[in-house]
């Protein structure tokens, strides 16, 4: 009885399921869950036909692309029926906004303009001539834009659309930064070289307060004319920088040669012609005023200074004075040569400047130092050996003539 109840209670190796605990376990222990594996049984079958490669299912063919040829007739007409009413949707709204009285620009008073100060709206409103009575998505703002920047005093000008029959106008105007003459003509220039007209009475009531530039004609490019002024710009802000303010001491640049920006600079009782090169403008600046007291006192009829080499300058006087040229040293801090010194340091013919001073003095002309130096040397040579030739003679003729009346050159030669 009691191994018949045992028996009971006991699963047989030849059913087909176990129980649920037990095939539990075995899921957790990595069996299989079936009963049907038995001890020494392989847990994977192999393929008796020897094909272990994985079944690929035949591809789905998409909506939009479909394989029956009534499927691709239908999906032709569909896409020619979507396109079809796109274009005449289009057309139909353009003709609507075309004749929609509310989409029309009227009159001027429909446009409207922003920055404007030197610019009157005189001068802008004939740019939008052709748009009167038109509407206003037929408006070519791209062409009113180039239009209005061809304006000399605008600089930058953008044109919006203000629905339903606006047009508004953004305008930057150009800054001027100097005078400009131009024979008997002074205008205004600004930074690109754009030449600027305005009345002298406006000018008087802006205030202006700017060097005057020569050299610049607007008959020449404006690349040209901008390279001049980017000289001037250079010039102008060494001088300004730190708050210092000395170009208020500048009264004319003439910018002829973009190489040599030559400065008339104000002094008392005559004015003088600075050459200043195209680099380091402070300093030159600097070293003219420290030395053109003593260089006017020193040389009376001096109207040009040659500021472009190192440890040196060429000083140039009116023509007809003696000596038109003079080489003087000032890296060193010794004195300026003396007479016998002050031979013309240069051989080369003047340019000729555009500048008011140029119609009545000789330009300096450049060289290197060194050359200079070299020529001063050799013409003081040369004199002294004429200064001991004019004595040797004197002092012949005294010997052979005690009596008489020494000879002037005689007189001359033993006073110097």
């Amino acid at each position: 009885m009691a191994i018949q109840g045992n028996n009971k209670t006991r699963s047989l190796v030849w059913e087909d399921e176990a129980p649920a605990d037990s095939r539990f376990r075995r899921v957790q222990q990595g069996a299989p869950v079936s009963g049907r594996g038995l001890p020494g049984m392989p847990l994977e079958m192999q393929d008796p036909d020897g094909d272990d490669s994985p079944r690929v299912s035949a591809p789905r063919t998409p909506w939009w692309r479909p394989a029956g040829p009534w499927g691709r007739f239908f999906l032709a007409i569909c896409a020619v029926a979507v396109v079809s009413g796109f274009a005449v949707s289009v057309y139909l709204l353009k003709s609507y906004l075309e004749r929609d009285a509310r989409f029309r620009i009227a009159g001027t008073a429909n446009i409207q303009a922003n920055g404007l100060a030197e610019v009157s709206r005189a001068d802008m409103l004939p740019v939008f001539g052709e748009d009167i009575g038109r509407n206003i998505f037929f408006v070519p703002l791209g062409e009113r834009r180039r239009q209005l920047e061809k304006i000399p005093w605008v600089e930058k000008a953008t044109v919006m659309r203000l629905l339903p029959d606006q047009i508004r106008v953004a305008v930057v105007e150009r800054q001027p930064v100097a005078f400009v003459r131009q024979g008997q003509q002074i205008g205004l220039v600004d930074a690109n070289g754009i030449l600027l007209s305005m009345p002298a009475a406006m000018m008087a009531q802006r205030h202006y307060s700017f060097p005057v530039i020569t050299g610049i004609d607007g008959g020449d490019p404006q690349p040209s004319r901008k390279a001049r002024m980017a000289v001037y710009q250079r010039l102008v802000g060494e001088l300004d920088a730190n708050g210092q303010h000395l170009s208020d001491q500048i009264s004319e640049i003439d910018l002829t040669d973009p190489e040599d920006a030559r400065v008339l600079m104000p002094e008392q009782g005559a004015d003088i012609l600075a050459h200043f090169g195209e680099d380091h403008f402070l300093e030159r600046y600097q070293r003219y005023k420290a030395h053109i007291a003593e260089w006017r006192q020193q040389y009376p009829k001096l109207v040009s200074v040659d500021l472009r080499y190192d440890q040196q300058v060429v000083l140039q006087m009116v023509p007809g004075a003696g000596n038109d040229q003079a080489a003087v040293n000032t890296g060193d801090g010794r004195p300026a040569p003396s007479d016998a010194d002050k031979a013309p340091a240069v051989t080369d013919p003047p340019k000729p400047l555009a500048s008011k001073p140029a119609e009545k003095t000789k330009s300096a002309v450049a060289h290197a130092p060194a050359s200079t130096k070299a020529a001063a040397k050799k013409n003081a040579a040369a004199k002294e050996k004429k200064r001991a030739e004019a004595k040797r003679i004197a002092l012949k003729r005294s010997q052979h003539k005690p009596a008489s009346k020494p000879h002037p050159s005689a007189v001359a030669g033993q006073g110097k």
